[in-house]
């Protein structure tokens, strides 16, 4: 198994296949590069890229200019992310194909979980927030 729960102490002695239950509550929010968004990376496997992250953003907090290289999905918990192709808003969701680019915005904050197959890449070249800095 490659993929694993960063900082889950517990996990470490369960066997291979053994399900891995994540007590988000007890988590961390560790900062991200951007300004005003934090993050609790509830999976991510490095080898293939695949990830599951929990986002909180303040109100104004902005993703900039980034690609999604694979689908990526989002289930909007509360507030609202929005573009200029629209906006989800709390209990809704919202999938982007590879290859999409925007700039996301949180006008009155947001909390959300997003799925990635892979990592995104942004224009400034900036790490995504599962990869080593």
């Amino acid at each position: 198994m490659t993929g694993s729960t960063p900082n889950m102490k517990a996990h470490d002695s369960l066997a291979a296949l053994d399900a891995r239950y994540v007590n988000i509550a007890e988590m961390e929010w560790a900062p991200s590069p951007f300004e005003g968004i934090q993050t609790k990376i509830l999976y991510s496997d490095p080898e293939t890229g695949l990830s599951t992250i929990l986002f909180k953003m303040d109100p104004g907090a902005v993703v900039p200019d980034h690609i999604h290289t694979a689908i990526e999905q989002t289930y909007m918990l509360e507030g609202s992310l929005e573009d200029d192709q629209g906006a989800c808003t709390a209990g809704n969701y919202v999938w982007r194909p590879g290859g999409n680019r925007h700039v996301a915005h949180a006008p009155n904050g947001a909390l959300f979980i997003s799925m990635f197959m892979k990592p995104n890449q942004f224009m400034a070249g900036t790490k995504f927030f599962t990869e080593k800095k």
